[in-house]
């Protein structure tokens, strides 16, 4: 599976970004995909992820309640809708695909290239 970030840019607090991130290859289906974000000076953290089916979520709690995760089978792309940006939103956004529902970075096999998203004060 290769997977493509994109929709990353320079947005102003309280704004709003929607990244994409597209499938390319066999068997998109039967990964789960998960969103990770890396500040500078950070370590890579989960930010969400979303079943196979698409039918379950998850959130860090840093992110529940502005960001939410879908995804189009059809398409082989999954989205990441980001509300009410914040500075400390502020950091290169990876899509990754798993085996399973994960929060871990190591347990996803794949990964794209990363967007950078800035959300300036």
């Amino acid at each position: 599976v290769q997977l493509q970030a994109s929709g990353g840019g320079l947005v102003q607090a309280g704004g709003s970004l929607r990244l994409s991130c597209a499938a390319s290859g066999r068997s998109f289906n039967n990964y789960h995909m998960g969103w990770f974000r890396q500040a500078t000076g950070k370590e890579r953290e989960f930010v969400g992820g979303v079943s196979k089916s698409g039918g379950s979520t998850a959130y860090a709690d840093s992110v529940k309640g502005r960001f939410t995760i879908s995804r189009d089978i059809a398409k082989n792309t999954v989205y990441l809708q980001m509300n009410n940006l914040k500075p400390e939103d502020t950091a290169v956004y990876f899509c990754a695909a798993a085996g399973w529902i994960s929060r871990r970075a190591a347990d996803y096999n794949y990964w794209g290239q990363g967007t950078q998203v800035t959300v300036s004060s």
